[in-house]
């Protein structure tokens, strides 16, 4: 990274909101303290707990995966080879490799930036949530959110050639959250959606990677997120339980806006320019394919089962079962969505999502 001042390299957003004090100390024993129990005793460190004497060569390893999957370098973008008058179509292979260990940069570094993203969140998480054992779950929340930049910034650091800047769309939503005043508000759009894309996002790079540094990362952070899903909603069951039908609603629309901006993230344009290719010309094309829809449908597998659980789903004639059905995700509906089941879930296999 070129020399900055330090100006450059901070961005800052005003908020304006209540922190809660509690007078009442009294845990009660429920799953908000079972959490809290457990993420007590599944603390892990970045410098211990992983090797990072292991050699990682991108590219062999891109290589690698293609031979063992069958699914070329560059998915599941490179079906726009295959259309007309593509501006990829005269790539090589070794293009292809190219533009796959880049890929796997903006993905890496889009999960750094939303780690310190959900870092912020949950501290501000710990100020406002009126119950002791939610500040007490929260606090390990901070401690796990910290860990993981610190992770995945080292693994770009060390291991990876570049790190690319945020996408505009994920730094929206996160400047959403962190400037809301609502604090269920800021649960709903950490916890549920950005945290339960995360899920979906780290299954299918630990099913894809051949790099056994990456997949042990991956799988101790997908632990603590699956957590963290829980922690949304756990608590905003308490919550959504007494709001009006038109506060309900406003979670409705929130809840589908968050989720259009995350479906445009996955379409990587602080990538293209990159390899010469303008967003504009892109992505039409990509978000037609067959593959990047498969894709983009498979990262909402963890937040429509977890809005049809608050009761989002259905509220008012089915408002947010609409908007899923036309975003082609409400198939999900009814996937799990405990936290223990999410952790030992084996990871997506990316061939199941390649063009026929």
């Amino acid at each position: 990274m070129d020399a900055k001042s330090f100006e450059d390299l901070v961005a800052r957003v005003r908020a304006d909101f209540d922190t809660t004090f509690t007078w009442d100390y009294d845990r009660d024993g429920g799953g908000l303290d079972r959490l809290y129990e457990k993420a007590k005793r599944a603390q892990w460190n970045v410098s211990d707990d992983l090797d990072w004497s292991i050699d990682v060569d991108p590219e062999r390893l891109i290589r690698l995966q293609a031979e063992e999957s069958g699914v070329p370098p560059g998915f599941p973008a490179r079906s726009l080879a295959d259309i007309d008058r593509s501006p990829v179509a005269s790539w090589t292979d070794d293009k292809w490799v190219e533009f796959a260990v880049h890929s796997q940069c903006t993905s890496l570094s889009n999960f750094l930036h939303g780690e310190q993203g959900a870092l912020l969140v949950a501290a501000r998480l710990v100020e406002a949530v009126p119950w002791i054992d939610a500040k007490y779950y929260g606090a390990t929340q901070v401690v796990d959110e910290a860990r993981h930049v610190e992770a995945f910034a080292k693994y770009l650091d060390e291991k990876m050639p570049t790190t690319y800047a945020i996408n505009d769309n994920l730094r929206t939503l996160i400047n959403q959250v962190l400037v809301d005043s609502r604090w269920d508000v800021v649960f709903l759009g950490m916890q549920v959606v950005i945290e339960g894309l995360a899920l979906a996002a780290f299954g299918f790079m630990m099913g894809t990677t051949r790099d056994p540094l990456l997949k042990e990362m991956l799988r101790y952070v997908m632990a603590d997120e699956a957590r963290h899903v829980a922690f949304g909603i756990l608590s905003l069951q308490k919550v959504y339980e007494d709001l009006s039908s038109n506060e309900l609603r406003e979670r409705q629309e929130f809840a589908y806006e968050a989720c259009d901006l995350m479906r445009r993230r996955s379409l990587n344009p602080e990538l293209w320019p990159a390899f010469g290719v303008s967003n504009s010309e892109i992505e039409t094309m990509l978000s037609n394919t067959r593959s990047q829809q498969k894709f983009q449908h498979l990262l909402f597998s963890k937040i429509v089962p977890n809005c049809k659980k608050l009761g989002l789903l259905d509220h008012r004639d089915g408002w947010l079962r609409e908007r899923f059905q036309e975003m082609q995700i409400i198939q999900y509906e009814d996937w799990t969505t405990e936290a223990e089941e999410l952790t030992a879930a084996s990871a997506v296999d990316p061939a199941a999502y390649a063009d026929k």
